[in-house]
């Protein structure tokens, strides 16, 4: 019998993850690549796609005709319908078409969209909120991204723009985001927020085991673990900042939408889940209405650094229904 593998990358800033899955859902190959640093131009990215796709075919020994289809998650507004990313924060794109020369170059259809929704979706397919029908994603990382399952359904807005609730303001006053508002979630609670607070501390004299570790505006993931084993009192005041405004959100994501499941997933999350969680549910009756509260669970995400990777694969699933 012919095999029939799927290829599913997520797409970051800095870097592009890619797995090949088989027909059980398996992963049989996985490869990660950096993207250039500072690479402004968009074929940049594109080479990348294109050079982890072809590496993955080449050092897997499965072959270019077994390939039945590809799909990413990539940071920014993205068109689902037309594979174009209108937007995005942290790659050189603007109302850029990546599904035709990956697909001229596959010669197999090309899925993509925003990195969140698809995380979000993984986790509802494969991971944390499998069997729930309402979920909230919260992505923790450099950036904060949001992500929705409504009615079994991915929702994805006008024009595929929705769930970008990392941008919900909780203090008009308060710290810029990089999307040039004040006091976004963003700004509080992702990697970018944590270390500003620290450096602005810095500027105060005080010491952290953070300040030397923030490289373009932010620290590494596992060196928050180690500062907050060793309790950093600035690294700590950043995490509880952070998870208060966390439970804020959640407070208002959850009266919004009387959600089954509130699912927290990104690297910050992977490195110290079970810090956030205990802080964030200290905190968030506060916040919510008790009687919709009640039908809640707050849980950290299943997959890990696959929850992406897993949700290019439903992508895949779902255009095979279709």
């Amino acid at each position: 019998m012919a095999h029939s593998y799927n290829i599913c990358l997520d797409i970051g800033g800095t870097k592009v993850l890619g797995a090949i899955f088989d027909e059980k859902g398996e992963i049989i190959y996985r490869l990660k690549k950096k993207t250039k640093e500072g690479g402004d131009s968009t074929d940049n990215v594109e080479e990348v796609i294109i050079s982890v796709v072809s590496e993955m075919i080449k050092e897997s020994g499965i072959k270019k005709k077994e390939i039945h289809a590809i799909a990413a998650g990539a940071p920014g507004v993205i068109d689902q319908a037309t594979g174009t990313v209108l937007f995005s924060p942290n790659l050189p794109w603007r109302n850029y078409d990546i599904r035709t020369p990956i697909e001229k170059k596959f010669e197999v259809p090309f899925y993509i969209g925003n990195d969140v929704n698809v995380g979000v979706l993984g986790e509802y397919k494969y991971g944390a909120a499998k069997g729930y029908h309402n979920v909230v994603g919260f992505f923790v990382g450099t950036g904060l991204g949001g992500g929705l399952i409504l009615n079994d359904e991915l929702y994805t807005g006008n024009k595929f723009k929705a769930a970008e609730y990392g941008h919900m303001i909780l203090d008009p006053e308060g710290p810029l985001c990089g999307c040039g508002q004040r006091g976004c979630l963003e700004a509080f609670s992702a990697k970018k927020g944590m270390s500003s607070y620290v450096l602005q501390q810095a500027s105060r004299g005080r010491e952290s085991m953070l300040t030397d570790n923030i490289e373009n505006g932010v620290f590494k993931s596992k060196m928050l673990k180690k500062a907050l084993a060793a309790k950093d009192a600035v690294a700590t005041e950043a995490v509880d900042r952070s998870c208060h405004y966390l439970a804020i959100a959640t407070g208002n994501m959850i009266n919004t939408f009387s959600p089954d499941i509130v699912v927290y997933g990104g690297g910050v999350i992977e490195a110290v889940g079970d810090i956030f969680l205990e802080k964030i549910l200290a905190e968030v009756d506060r916040y919510c209405m008790p009687s919709i509260r009640s039908t809640v669970e707050l849980k950290a995400a299943a997959l890990g650094d696959d929850s992406i990777l897993y949700g290019a694969l439903s992508m895949i699933e779902e255009h095979d229904q279709q």
